[in-house]
């Protein structure tokens, strides 16, 4: 039954990916962390480490996710690769040094930095002008060498330690270089495949400086039989939205894209 759960949140997570450039992460995460704290509870091992399993099984179903969302917003022309390439290799480093910090933090602080990370970005799509709404005349912008490796270095770092893919920082960014909604969230997807990697593999080493395993299908802190559930239902989640992509008006498409990050706000708080 667990699992089923987790097929058809993962249908969601992809859902969300190919249509929002959400990795996966925001769904995954909330919904992982559910699961394992119902099952397991505060005193069992896997309990206490939920969070971290929760994030590190995320990163892992970015993977399947970011590259199946590519290929399909590739086929509709939707990947500007001007954009993609400058920030790829910054957001590599700094997703090592997120993953890094993530597995030395408390699971406590990483549940309440992905909290308060979802209300900043609220907050800054509403407040500040470019994000809902933008000039139809308006040409895109391009990156800035400053603003590529340091918003790279940044975005990559959080989006590891959150196990988010960084879409919620990519997406605004290029929204506000002036490019339409459905192509900066097709880019988040490109552009969260080397945070996915990276770590990864940074989550599994970590089963180094863990006293023992946390259980059998469990390398450092990646559920394996979580991730397959994830990733079977994450598959049929994007070819079933892909068609969509097309169709959403830009404006409903930036504001579901606010709504949706209030949604699992509120499910992180009220877990």
């Amino acid at each position: 039954m667990v699992y089923l759960v987790l097929v058809l949140f993962g249908c969601l997570s992809g859902v969300t990916t190919v249509l929002f450039g959400f990795g996966g992460g925001f769904v995954v995460v909330p919904v992982l962390y559910g699961v394992l704290t119902a099952v397991h509870g505060a005193h069992d091992a896997i309990g206490q480490s939920a969070m971290h399993i929760a994030v590190a099984t995320s990163t892992c179903v970015m993977i399947v996710n970011s590259i199946s969302a590519t290929r399909n917003h590739q086929r509709a022309g939707n990947i500007v690769r001007a954009y993609v390439w400058p920030l790829a290799g910054y957001i590599a480093v700094g997703a090592l040094i997120g993953a890094l910090a993530a597995t030395r933090a408390g699971g406590d602080f990483v549940r309440l930095a992905f909290i308060g990370y979802l209300g900043v970005t609220i907050l800054d799509c509403l407040l500040r002008q470019g994000f809902l709404s933008q000039h139809a005349d308006a040409p895109p912008r391009a990156l800035g060498r400053a603003a590529a490796m340091g918003g790279g270095v940044v975005i990559g770092a959080i989006a590891a330690f959150l196990g988010v893919g960084g879409s919620v920082m990519t997406v605004p960014l290029l929204r506000r270089r002036g490019l339409p909604m459905a192509k900066a969230a097709a880019m988040a997807n490109p552009l969260t495949l080397p945070v996915a990697v990276v770590a990864t593999l940074a989550y599994m080493a970590a089963a180094r400086g863990l006293p023992a395993a946390l259980a059998p299908w469990i390398v450092g802190y990646v559920d394996l039989l979580a991730f397959a559930a994830l990733a079977v239902g994450s598959l049929a989640g994007i070819r079933l939205a892909a068609p969509l992509i097309p169709r959403i008006p830009d404006r409903l498409h930036a504001r579901v894209y606010v709504l949706l990050l209030a949604i699992v706000m509120l499910s992180m708080i009220l877990l």
